[in-house]
């Protein structure tokens, strides 16, 4: 069963991650407060409501998040919103947290960069869909390149905190656009903020997702 209610399972739970960098190291492009809120406040609320959620299913913390978000349909209907909004919190910072890295590559690597450019027609296009995506976006979600069920590169959004792998996607890097990730040094100018983020991708993560992916 992917569930098993129990009151006598050993219980694990789900943890903020470590970040590989100190909250400083992404200035100018992301400050230091920012960056204490993000990660100290906001996704460590995300986790902490999971853990919640699952509090009376011991077995569903013992799966990796990803796998969790990736199948809602086998949760239980009454702690399936909070898994999907608290889980995919999770899931998509964890995942926005390693993306990032000071003084990465400015331009994608391998077999991605190849891929990007016959996808997109090279990388300066890629970019200009990838921040149009994000412009386009109403209200709090994210932006996405992710490897379709086709197995093409494909620029896409979701709301809120909902992950592509919800939909059987497997996403190769993605961007935050709620307010909060952004709202410190950008406050409302969504634009320069998604231009920015170029400054801090670590395509070397990017490229090691793709090649997972294929």
């Amino acid at each position: 069963m992917f569930f098993q209610r129990s009151r006598f399972s050993h219980t694990m739970s789900y943890t903020l991650p470590t970040l590989s960098y100190s909250f400083s190291a992404l200035e100018p492009f992301i400050d230091t407060k920012t960056m204490e809120i993000h990660h100290g406040k906001h996704h460590a609320a995300y986790v902490t409501n999971l853990n919640t959620a699952l509090s009376h299913y011991p077995e569903l913390p013992q799966k990796p998040v990803d796998e969790l978000i990736a199948h809602l349909d086998l949760l239980p209907e009454a702690i399936r919103t909070a898994v999907r909004n608290n889980g995919g919190g999770h899931s998509n910072h964890s995942f926005y947290w390693e993306l990032m890295t000071p003084g990465g590559s400015s331009v994608p690597l391998g077999t991605l960069a190849q891929e990007l450019g016959s996808a997109f027609g090279g990388f300066e296009e890629f970019k200009a869909k990838f921040e149009a995506a994000g412009l386009a976006r109403f209200g709090s979600g994210w932006v996405w390149l992710v490897k379709n069920k086709k197995g093409s590169l494909e620029i896409l959004s979701t709301p809120n905190q909902d992950s592509p792998r919800m939909d059987g996607l497997v996403p190769i890097i993605g961007n935050d656009i709620w307010e909060h990730a952004y709202y410190l040094n950008y406050q409302n100018r969504r634009a320069d903020y998604l231009k920015a983020w170029w400054n801090l991708v670590n395509w070397e993560k990017a490229e090691s997702h793709f090649r997972a992916a294929l």
